[in-house]
């Protein structure tokens, strides 16, 4: 049986189908602010099929960008964020907007401030001195959640996710890798559960019952000494669960030091490097890169095992499944172990009309062939897929590209 094209119920929100464009960061925000070229992707995406697309990664406050071309949330942008969902309804999709906190995966430079996380300490792959935040300055920076979500609403939006996961403001206070406080905020699970359950009251306060709330959260790191499943991560859903929160995507992976744990494959070293604009980071990447950023083999549905798991110890609550679904097939067999719907980025990345083709054929397989160009391009530049390019690339990543797909597709 087709089940991706049931309707999804995620809160108040209802979906015309059962897929979602996942909260990929796009690199097309350009100071802070929305562009033309995002929303041509997002209506594009809207127009090719999907039932909700995702806006990445917005941070709720100036502190929490970790990239110059990213969003933050302000007034100012919210008659273009308008705009932007505008589009996307006349699409026939809905519209939802992912809101974080980096913590301290910024520097000063972006940010505008001395990072700010669990702990203080340094922060090597930026590379900056970082701060822990101060007791006083958890319930303001929780309230900034929650005043994020009333902007989206004024913006449109149908939907917030809230970023839990990746090694970000929020999880570095979950994540014993990263919080080692001697305070309330620190020490046992309840307590490092403390500043997500302050944050996510303030967006359950903001979301009314108008508005779905979906939390990103990690069932792995892909590391030693962070979140395991057992231990933490299915008691954090449950917290999660007992505060309200509509659905929950479960995702995997630091930003910091198992990105392709998160992503899967393998980091293009050239392709990273060849847009950096810092030579001295452009020389250090190509040095230690390979051993910065470890490749994590690809499979279809890399996180199902895992995230099966869940769907089992808590069978009332609505997951959203992410991760390598790339084919109709594979989608299909997700969905039928009960998911409530699917998240993907590549696939519409390659194909924003993916889900309108899975309607021609349900066996469809997308034209992704893994070499992760993608990636590398949009920690620079915007997210874009080398098989639409216009511009010519330098032989050493058309070679690179080459051999990655080929390793990926063996």
């Amino acid at each position: 049986m087709n089940k991706i094209f049931e309707e999804a119920h995620i809160g108040p929100l209802t979906l015309r189908n059962r897929t979602i464009r996942s909260a990929a960061f796009e690199s097309m925000c350009p100071g802070h602010k929305p562009s033309q070229m995002l929303y041509d992707y997002h209506t594009g995406v809207a127009k090719g099929g999907v039932g909700m697309t995702t806006v990445a990664y917005a941070a709720v406050t100036e502190s929490g960008l970790s990239f110059d071309r990213q969003l933050f949330m302000r007034p100012e942008i919210v008659p273009d964020l308008r705009h932007l969902t505008d589009g996307i309804h006349e699409a026939g999709a809905a519209a939802g907007i992912q809101l974080g906190h980096c913590g301290n995966m910024s520097h000063k430079e972006i940010c505008g401030c001395i990072p700010v996380g669990a702990c203080t300490g340094f922060n090597l792959y930026s590379p900056t001195l970082v701060r822990g935040l101060r007791v006083e300055e958890m319930a303001p920076m929780a309230r900034k959640f929650g005043a994020a979500v009333n902007l989206a609403r004024e913006a449109g939006f149908d939907s917030v996710e809230i970023h839990c996961g990746h090694g970000y403001l929020i999880d570095q206070f979950l994540n014993p890798y990263f919080n080692h406080r001697h305070d309330q905020y620190g020490g046992s699970l309840e307590n490092r559960m403390r500043f997500m359950t302050m944050c996510i009251e303030e967006v359950m306060k903001a979301a009314k019952d108008d508005m779905a709330v979906i939390c990103k959260m990690n069932m792995r790191d892909g590391r030693k000494n962070g979140i395991s499943l057992e231990e933490h991560s299915i008691p954090i859903a449950r917290r999660l669960q007992e505060l309200g929160v509509h659905a929950i995507v479960l995702s995997g992976g630091l930003v910091s030091c198992t990105p392709m744990y998160v992503m899967r494959g393998e980091m293009p070293i050239q392709t990273l490097t060849h847009y950096m604009d810092k030579a001295w980071l452009k020389h250090s990447v190509r040095l230690c890169g390979k051993l910065m950023i470890p490749t994590v083999n690809y499979q279809e549905a890399f996180f199902l095992e895992d995230a099966l798991k869940f769907r089992e110890a808590m069978p009332d609550m609505k997951f959203i499944y992410v991760g390598g679904l790339v084919a109709g097939d594979k989608i299909n067999e997700v969905l039928g172990h009960g998911f409530e719907a699917v998240q993907m980025a590549r696939s519409l990345l390659n194909e924003p009309d993916f889900v309108n083709k899975l309607k021609e054929d349900p066996h469809y397989r997308c034209g992704c062939k893994h070499s992760n160009y993608c990636i590398g391009r949009m920690y620079t530049l915007e997210m874009a897929c080398h098989q639409h390019l216009k511009e010519e690339l330098p032989k050493n990543i058309v070679k690179e590209i080459a051999r990655i797909e080929k390793e990926q597709n063996a």
